[in-house]
């Protein structure tokens, strides 16, 4: 048994488990709530069964699938052949969305908090009333506190958009996505080198550098795919990470890199690729500003200094360089996307596309691409203008870089705790967890102690939902008509997909389009939602007429895409308008304009040795499955990775019980004893040791993550900084 596995399961018993569990879930939601026009259809010539297309809500992903209704149950999912990002592929999280849509802890009607806020105690509500009281309570909050008193925060969606939009006319600056907790120190440092973020072509690259990311196991289509592909076909993937994770199992070499010195590793394979000339000079010339100064600043960053902060032999560190550059442009350090590690995770990404840079690898196969335009028209609105508005989101000027429209939560959610630099007193949260999700679980709960109304659009009762005041049910995917959206994949260029509902709503499920649109409404705004999605899909798609029908068809549309190489010549949308080693933009600001390395910071508490890591498996996205029905029999709880020597010295045995503590929360959960991570470093999953009693997998099962860690953010652009966190571990029962 693998020491990363819970129990030991093939992927055959998955698929016979994924069956089983979906044809007994079938079987009881046939009864239950078997669709209102199956009931009606005549039993002689009703089908057996009909396929219909789909998009996977079970992670941001978006891959295409086709779902099997039989009497207007979902008994089946499976992958679109014409879907090509997602390489005919659905994954186990994928594969579970039928549990989703029968989980008996769905939300089924609107709750209205009856008891102190976490206590637990609700009443049901109808939507006539649950809607009037949400009117009423953001009239109030905004005639006090100005409109910007109401935040909205939204999580990765096909009808997010439309939570925007309605912030946007109702009046609040105040918007903040998920991202911020995830992925944009990486967008921050992609964009103030290269002008944009580019995509991977994992598929075409003959070298693959995947420091910190977890492709086999944290999912992403369709680069999780192509990495398996290359390698069988030779292709070389080199792993930096603290854990021996699945990815590192299948690489060509895997490094047990000291968390938080990558920065070090990539400064040195800049130097051995700028002194040996490893470079296209001419590419460097035409394309890329700053190599003088660059080379100035890693003149002494060699490999043998780099093997004294990673612990990576300098040897093997030059070597890497000289690979990496052999294979270029065809080779690239992959991007990643969970990119909110430490404090200066912009600029440590930033090192990640200053190699890249030199790989001369920008638009060319087996690089990085640029997202190619979909075509998709936006359907903006005009908004109001409110005089008595402040200036700005409450986070303004906190960073030096926010994305505006992003926001940052861990400073957002500072700023409501202590009413400054203007008082929050409101929040509408759709599809994200912030109590499952944010750093300092204790800190998120002190910031909806100040608001005076919270209210929470989710398919179940999650910890978030759980401490708001009025919790609305939500459709999952399959019973929904959403908008159109674009979806890029590497060389592949950007597809458009949309969804229709594969059965209607269950329960009293809505939307939350439609409880937008009856918000706005109920506050004068409803010129601003004055459309249906049918009507709106075809705005979009005012570029493509003939897409309606191909989506009808295939499931996805691919609008004509420009070749590789299509911005040859063409200007950077950076000040030098050429990728920038040297960061002109930053210089200005005061920033450091090339990625200046420091030794992470060690614990101020000797007691507290161990850095905190966090990754995924495959069948975990954060909290948003770890209490679904199938995939809690492969992840029912979860498990410190304890390196058996530091174990060893801890008295601790496999499967023990440990005591976990950080400055800010403490935890217990069961040890997993291995040598597959580092001495100094643990690792568990997200998403367990909830809150919710309407979470029946997951309550009070393992530790919360967001319990133990410490607030931290990215000093450029406020993302959080998940790996800064250092904990004291002992065995349970011990003196």
């Amino acid at each position: 048994m693998s020491d990363s596995d819970t129990s030991q399961i093939s992927r055959r018993d998955f698929m016979r488990l994924a069956g089983a569990a979906a044809t007994t879930v079938a079987a009881s939601a046939m009864t239950a709530v078997a669709a209102p026009e199956a009931k009606a259809a005549p039993a002689a010539t009703a089908p057996n069964w009909e396929s219909k297309f789909s998009v996977c809500d079970m992670c941001f992903n978006r891959c295409g699938l086709i779902a099997r209704v039989e009497k207007g149950v979902i008994t089946k999912l499976d992958p679109n052949p014409k879907f090509t990002k997602s390489r005919g592929m659905l994954c186990a999280r994928g594969n579970a969305g039928v549990a989703q849509v029968y989980d008996p802890d769905r939300l089924k009607t609107p709750m209205l908090r009856v008891g102190k806020r976490g206590e637990g105690k609700w009443k049901s509500i109808s939507w006539d009333e649950a809607l009037e009281l949400a009117a009423s309570k953001m009239k109030d909050i905004a005639a006090k506190h100005t409109r910007c008193g109401m935040l909205f925060s939204a999580g990765a969606d096909m009808q997010s958009g439309f939570v925007n939009r309605f912030a946007e006319v109702f009046g609040s600056f105040n918007v903040t996505s998920h991202e911020s907790l995830c992925l944009l120190s990486g967008n921050r440092a992609f964009v103030d080198t290269f002008g944009d973020v580019p995509l991977p072509d994992v598929r075409n690259s003959k070298y693959v550098i995947l420091a910190g990311a977890n492709r086999l196991e944290a999912l992403v289509t369709p680069d999780s795919m192509d990495l398996v592909t290359i390698m069988k076909e030779g292709a070389k993937v080199v792993v930096l990470d603290p854990r021996y994770t699945k990815s590192a199992a299948l690489a060509s070499e895997w490094h047990a890199i000291r968390p938080g010195t990558d920065m070090a590793f990539m400064l040195a394979l800049a130097h051995v690729i700028i002194t040996e000339k490893l470079y296209d000079a001419k590419y460097i010339d035409e394309r890329v500003s700053g190599l003088d100064k660059l080379a100035a600043h890693v003149a002494e960053l060699t490999p043998a200094w780099a093997e004294e902060q990673t612990g990576i032999p300098a040897a093997d560190i030059a070597r890497i360089a000289r690979e990496l550059a052999a294979a270029a442009p065809a080779s690239m350090v992959y991007p990643g996307r969970r990119t909110s590690d430490y404090e200066n995770s912009t600029q440590i990404r930033r090192s990640f596309a200053i190699v890249n840079a030199l790989l001369g690898n920008y638009d060319r196969p087996g690089g990085l691409v640029p997202a190619r335009p979909a075509g998709l028209k936006k359907v903006p609105a005009e908004p109001p203008w409110y005089d008595d508005n402040p200036p700005g989101r409450v986070d303004a000027g906190s960073v030096p870089l926010l994305f505006d429209e992003e926001g940052s939560f861990v400073l957002t959610r500072d700023a409501v705790i202590k009413g400054a630099p203007y008082p929050i007193k409101g929040w509408f949260v759709y599809k994200t967890n912030p109590m499952a999700t944010a750093p300092e679980r204790q800190k998120t709960r002190e910031m909806i102690d100040k608001l005076d109304f919270m209210m929470v659009v989710d398919i179940t009762m999650s910890d978030t939902a759980w401490m708001a005041d009025l919790v609305l049910p939500a459709p999952s995917a399959m019973e929904r008509t959403d908008p159109v959206q674009a979806l890029q994949s590497g060389a592949e260029g950007a597809c458009l997909v949309w969804r229709d509902a594969v059965i209607p709503p269950l329960y009293e499920s809505r939307p939350v389009f439609d409880i937008l649109k009856a918000l706005a409404g109920k506050l004068g705004l409803g010129e601003f939602f004055d459309f249906d999605i049918p009507a709106y899909r075809l705005k979009q798609l005012a570029a493509f007429p003939e897409a309606a029908e191909i989506l009808k068809r295939d499931g996805v549309f691919y609008p004509p895409n420009p070749p590789l190489g299509g911005t040859d010549g063409q200007p950077f949308k950076t000040p030098s308008q050429k990728i920038e080693l040297y960061c002109s933009r930053y210089e200005g600001m005061g920033l450091d304009p090339l990625p200046v390395y420091a030794p992470p910071k060690a614990s101020p508490d000797a007691a507290r040795k161990f850095r905190l890591v966090a990754g995924r498996s495959a069948c975990v996205t954060q909290g948003s499955s770890t209490n679904n029905p199938l995939l809690s029999e492969f992840e029912p709880e979860n498990t410190l990775w304890l390196n058996d020597e530091a174990a060893k010295e801890l008295g601790v045995k496999q499967g023990d019980v440990v005591l976990v503590e950080s400055p800010v929360g403490k935890g217990e959960l069961k040890a997993l004893v291995t040598p597959k991570i580092r001495k100094d470093t643990v690792y568990m999953l997200s998403g367990f040791g909830s809150i919710s009693g309407g979470l029946s997998h997951t309550k009070g099962v393992g530790a919360s993550i967001v319990e133990l860690m410490e607030t931290r953010f990215d000093s450029i652009c406020g993302n959080s900084a998940i790996h800064e966190t250092f904990l004291s571990v002992k065995k349970k029962g011990a003196a």
